[in-house]
């Protein structure tokens, strides 16, 4: 009896016992810690004449004392020490103190981030939550759909239900925390927060236009199943998401720009190396490719209508080439939907992957702002490099989480896509409210396909804008 009950729940058994394990492991191991671990952040204190060194501190970049650089430099540290009496006749003493130079205070401290630092970071506890429960959701979904279970048999016993629960727990959790960090008050500029609120508007007007079919000709979406009611709450998901995600994708764009010294520092400690620009540049693109993917006029390019096409059936010369070629050659089909799926799923992995060299490149961003102004006067004001880098250093985890929620928004969509969604429609409670079919497929795999699409757009935007100067990192 009971192995006759093993059997026919064996699936839902193992995602449970998957789920707990799991759970406990990356909670015992402190996976989420270890992610971040390693990475460099910055400190510019008040005093340094009180700081013994230690303790894995070590100064970053330092100017240079007079007996390394020579003669060039003697201005600053010989105003009071070297000048000659008709030069302190000349100066008046108030005068000569307000332009004397402190080098300890400029100076800028480099440390590696551990547990005792991240734990001290506002938001680090819904990074270390949401990176926990959606790499569950997310292992339960891999164990669903490589089981073989069937799935005529129900929610509970092909092992659908779980992954769904654990998975619409995680997107309510992660777009809470996500909607949390927007709103933070110091976090990001109020010019940002403004632009935010437009671009959140018209998501929603331009998610309106797409859910009543006037743009069926352009995006390869259908939502005829839905009604009035599930469109609204469609175009409402879509402007939430944009402009929750204007502000993380614009530090996306600064961490590129950083990341890929498009500003030319030629600082080895400010951008990435070779491999860390490889992740960059490939995540980037393969997101830009698999927004395009379900756009008609680049989509189509890709793959075949005419299934039975031959060259010789159009080469009578009353159409050009180019023209005979396009849906007529290339994926099937089939092979073309699975092929944007997993360019989809791609993108979101390259998303993690990328997620340290873009905190990274975050960190490296206060740094440079230190060295810009260090060198931009012989008596330079380090008070907004000081404030910069401790603004950095106080939201690390705000911006982890930022970087962390984009990818796992689009697996978790793009995972209750692949859902049975007939085994829901035993569930008459729920059916009765939402179309299961439509609403597990369709609209699941539109907002995976929304979020990138935004992430890209903003980016790609972002950078034109720094390439024509109209922005830049400081």
């Amino acid at each position: 009896m009971l192995l006759q009950l093993f059997q026919t729940y064996k699936i839902p058994i193992l995602q449970a016992t998957l789920s707990i394990s799991l759970s406990f492991l990356l909670t015992f191991l402190k996976v989420p810690i270890f992610f971040l671990q390693g990475l460099h952040t910055y400190i510019q204190p008040e005093n340094l004449g009180q700081q013994n060194g230690g303790g894995g501190i070590k100064a970053a970049i330092r100017r240079p004392s007079s007996s390394d650089s020579g003669s060039g430099l003697d201005g600053y540290q010989n105003l009071s020490s070297k000048t000659n009496n008709a030069e302190v006749k000349r100066r008046n003493y108030k005068s000569k103190e307000k332009l004397e130079f402190d080098e300890n205070k400029a100076q800028i401290f480099r440390l590696k981030l551990d547990q005792g630092h991240l734990q001290t970071r506002l938001y680090f506890g819904d990074y270390w939550y949401s990176f926990v429960y959606s790499f569950v959701a997310l292992s339960c979904f891999l164990l669903y759909e490589y089981s073989g279970g069937v799935k005529d048999y129900g929610v509970l016993v092909n092992g659908s239900l779980i992954p769904v629960i654990l998975s619409c727990f995680v997107l309510c959790k992660v777009f809470v925390s996500l909607a949390k960090v927007s709103f933070e008050k110091s976090a990001s500029k109020k010019s940002e927060k403004q632009l935010s609120l437009i671009f959140g508007v018209v998501g929603f007007v331009f998610g309106l236009i797409v859910c009543s079919g006037i743009a069926s000709s352009v995006f390869d979406f259908d939502f005829g199943s839905l009604d009035g009611f599930g469109r609204v709450f469609v175009a409402v998901l879509m402007g939430c998401f944009a402009g929750f995600l204007y502000i993380p994708a614009g530090k996306n764009a600064r961490s590129f720009w950083i990341g890929t010294d498009q500003i030319r520092s030629n600082l080895a400690m400010i951008y990435c190396g070779w491999f860390g620009r490889m992740i960059l540049y490939a995540n980037y693109l393969l997101g830009v490719f698999a927004a395009l993917l379900w756009i008609n006029p680049f989509a189509q390019i890709l793959y075949s209508k005419n299934v039975n096409y031959s060259y010789g059936m159009y080469s009578n010369g009353s159409v050009g080439e180019a023209e005979m070629l396009v849906g007529n050659v290339g994926f099937t089909e089939s092979d073309f939907n699975k092929f944007r799926l997993c360019c989809l799923f791609l993108s979101g992995i390259f998303q993690i992957l990328a997620l340290r060299p873009n905190v990274q490149m975050y960190l490296n961003e206060a740094l440079l702002s230190w060295y810009q102004r260090l060198h931009a006067s012989k008596i330079p004001d380090l008070d907004f490099s000081r404030a910069k880098v401790f603004l950095h250093n106080h939201y690390l985890c705000l911006v982890v989480l930022q970087f962390f929620a984009m990818p796992i928004l689009v697996l978790l969509f793009l995972s209750l896509s692949q859902i049975d969604g007939d085994s829901f429609k035993k569930l008459h409670l729920w059916c009765d409210f939402i179309p299961c079919t439509a609403f597990v497929k369709e609209v699941t795999l539109f907002m995976a396909w929304w979020i990138v699409f935004v992430w890209a757009a903003f980016t790609s935007t972002s950078l034109v804008f720094y390439r024509w100067g109209t922005l830049y990192v400081s």
